[in-house]
């Protein structure tokens, strides 16, 4: 039975949503898996299939991740062993077929850049910028490798995976959720709403955290000297910004199990989403083009150019947390 959600713009609708909305929203996005699954099936890997799978795969992301970030948020009210069970499962099913999408991204951000940093012909006579362009090609050349090589991995760790016993075994499960949810004994007296309101503060917690202050410098020297450092290790300043990031999605889910699926679409906590996004991307582009540049044995201009390439990636990583200290504020500001 469907139930009714409490507007997430009225403070005053302080009504109690049941655990039930939360069985309803399990089972619309198992089923959703489901049909992902179907369809991904039923595609092929070739031709015009070839991207109905890759809308398949989507879909299945997007539904594992809603079904994983639920059972974190709301796990007091379900059956502890069979979500500590199923939740990471899913997110590794996530993670995997993740990756072959995140190198093509990655790869053609860097090729974008690359394009927009090399001078055209009228720019001739600056040797800096005329140095770009002679290594320009050849990193384009080595990223190109170096990437669709890590993309055609995954593509086959992603079809093994979709193949394995263990995708199979957690598939089954994802079945028997699409018509019963098995929640806790407590959770028929229960109330959603503190659960996703702790989401919420877990989130307002993490961004406090954060250094908005440094985020609103348009030059962050630290930011760019530790990545073109020989430490290939993730960048230190980045990993708050990526737990923000999937505080935010949390927070996302929450709103829609609570509010149903348009509280998600609130545009301040897209404006803030998309920054996080495009942080995260400008992030591992610099950190490929880092590695790139380790490679032995590579031409100077080459060298030269990923430097460059991989500046101009953390010079983006500051814009988004920038774009993300702007609409976080308003957001802020206008829940005021």
């Amino acid at each position: 039975m469907a139930h009714r959600h409490p507007d997430p713009a009225d403070p005053t609708a302080g009504s109690t949503v049941p655990a039930e909305v939360l069985a309803d929203y399990l089972r619309a996005q198992a089923t959703e898996f489901l049909r992902a699954l179907r369809l991904h099936r039923e595609s092929g890997g070739t031709g015009n299939g070839a991207r109905k799978s890759a809308d398949a795969a989507h879909a299945l992301r997007r539904s594992a991740r809603r079904i994983s970030g639920s059972l974190h948020t709301f796990r007091p009210l379900l059956e502890e062993s069979w979500a500590e069970e199923l939740r990471p499962e899913l997110a590794w099913l996530s993670g995997t077929l993740a990756r072959e999408h995140a190198h093509r991204a990655c790869l053609e951000r860097l090729l974008r850049a690359l394009h927009r940093l090399s001078p055209r012909p009228a720019d001739s006579g600056d040797a800096d910028r005329d140095g770009l362009t002679v290594g320009a090609a050849k990193a384009a050349a080595l990223l190109d490798r170096r990437l669709s090589l890590a993309r055609s991995r995954a593509h086959s760790t992603a079809l093994r995976a979709l193949d394995s016993s263990r995708f199979h075994a957690m598939a089954d499960k994802v079945a028997v959720l699409a018509g019963d949810v098995p929640l806790a004994p407590t959770a028929a007296a229960a109330d959603l709403t503190p659960l996703a309101a702790a989401a919420e503060e877990r989130l307002r917690a993490a961004v406090a955290a954060l250094p908005l202050v440094t985020a609103g410098s348009p030059y962050n020297a630290e930011g760019l000297v530790h990545g073109l450092s020989p430490d290939p290790s993730p960048h230190p300043q980045d990993t708050p910004w990526h737990q923000v990031r999937l505080l935010l999605r949390l927070h996302r889910y929450a709103r829609e199990v609570v509010h149903g699926p348009d509280a998600s679409a609130d545009p301040r906590l897209l404006t803030a989403g998309r920054a996080l996004d495009r942080h995260r991307d400008a992030s591992k582009a610099a950190a490929a083009a880092a590695a790139a540049a380790r490679t032995p044995r590579i031409a100077p201009a080459t060298a030269y150019a990923l430097g460059v390439l991989h500046a101009d990636q953390r010079h983006e990583v500051e814009a988004a947390r920038f774009a993300f200290q702007q609409a976080w504020q308003k957001q802020t500001v206008d829940a005021d």
